[in-house]
């Protein structure tokens, strides 16, 4: 399988097949598993194998099949299937951190990051130090030779910073710390951060991975050691575990996972160019336009802008106007989804953040995210212009 291409291996890899040899990967609906005698759950408790099972808390053949399919797509040695995207999130930094540690961290990420990194970790006695995510020696001031982690989103959601993979883990690499990225904007279809220098890379499989707004998921990736050794004995403890049929979901999800995410980066290409200097919007985000101040890394990084833009038409009166006109695109908060999806991140993902750190981020009450889907792209661009024209 180490010689297949990665569409190969999303439609391939991690298979096991029951006595049934069934082509589609099976379902096993089943909370625990039965032993031939109790010399032998003794002996599964002190050292489960490869495919033993316990308790689906602790795995679940299903769920195996797709940590091992996404660990072989992103490059990882292994990987551990969580309830969420958040539940991987936490997961990842939770399970290595302790009172007294140091964490350095990108200030540009999403509400719900935010909120482990400045409430969850801070109570616990975790010191956390924010920086500006573009900048290299902003980073290089605030990593510390006591530092244990450094976390940030490769893309920023949602106003598409991408931070240099490659340059931060190098810093944090001096000192000795985990690198942990939240790839979801960059998406495991473009994904370089371990062979750019991750350590730890966390996805929300709700998003691209599903890619059709079914169910929720999350995966962390990273060496066989990490995964096994610091972050399943938190996981599986703290019950963040995946569902069976979720996981089934997530596999189904991957067959199609490169051919969705280069379509709709494709679209969201020709759209952000379509839209950048349209009188109605003060600014076009999208990391693959040559006027975004980290174009060329991003070629470097993915070679692709991704699948979302966001744009600004102004104020939140313009911006509901604008979202409450369209009619293909939704209005929801989800993203990477089959079906396009804008929302107001002023007033939704991020609205619990106070209007200066807002500010400070370049979140403007302006402000629209847009998740680009599978609709024909002329059919998006007319809607979005007709939208615009009610602005």
């Amino acid at each position: 399988m180490s010689e297949w291409s990665k569409r190969t291996k999303a439609v391939h890899g991690g298979v096991r097949r029951s006595q049934y040899n069934e082509v589609s990967e099976a379902i096993f609906m089943t909370q625990g598993f039965v032993y031939e005698s109790a010399e032998q759950a003794e002996a599964r408790f002190q050292k489960a194998g490869e495919d033993e099972f316990i308790y689906a808390r602790y795995g679940n053949p299903t769920v195996r099949m797709f940590e091992d399919r996404i660990a072989a797509f992103e490059g990882a040695e292994d990987a551990f299937a969580t309830a969420s995207g958040m539940a991987a999130v936490n997961g990842a930094l939770v399970s290595m951190l302790k009172a007294g540690d140091h964490v350095v961290s990108a200030r540009a990420l999403f509400g719900s990051c935010l909120y482990i990194l400045e409430e969850v970790l801070t109570r616990y006695g975790v010191e956390v130090t924010f920086v500006d995510g573009t900048d290299l020696t902003q980073w290089d001031a605030a990593i510390r030779p006591d530092t244990k982690a450094v976390f940030f989103e490769s893309i920023s959601n949602p106003t598409l910073e991408v931070i240099d993979i490659a340059g931060v883990s190098k810093l944090a690499h001096a000192v000795g710390a985990t690198v942990v990225v939240d790839n979801v904007f960059s998406t495991p279809v473009y994904s370089n951060a371990i062979a750019l220098g991750a350590d730890v890379v966390v996805y929300s499989a709700t998003k691209h991975i599903d890619g059709q707004g079914r169910a929720l998921g999350g995966v962390v990736l990273g060496t066989k050691e990490f995964i096994r050794g610091v972050a399943e004995p938190y996981l599986k403890h703290t019950g963040g575990a995946l569902s069976p049929f979720s996981a089934w979901l997530m596999l189904k999800g991957m067959e199609t996972l490169e051919l969705r995410v280069k379509a709709q980066a494709e679209s969201a290409q020709k759209l952000a160019e379509a839209l950048d200097g349209h009188p109605a919007l003060s600014r076009v985000l999208y990391p693959g336009l040559k006027s975004h101040p980290q174009y060329e890394l991003c070629q470097a990084q993915m070679g692709a802008g991704g699948t979302v833009l966001s744009i600004d038409v102004g104020s939140q009166e313009r911006a509901f106007k604008f979202l409450n006109a369209l009619d293909i695109i939704l209005i929801s908060n989800n993203l990477g989804d089959a079906k396009s999806i804008a929302t107001h991140p002023a007033t939704t993902t991020h609205q619990r953040l106070p209007d200066a750190q807002k500010e400070a981020l370049g979140l403007t009450s302006g402000l629209v995210r847009i998740s680009i889907g599978l609709e024909d792209s002329d059919d998006l661009l007319k809607d979005i212009e007709n939208a615009l024209s009610c602005v």
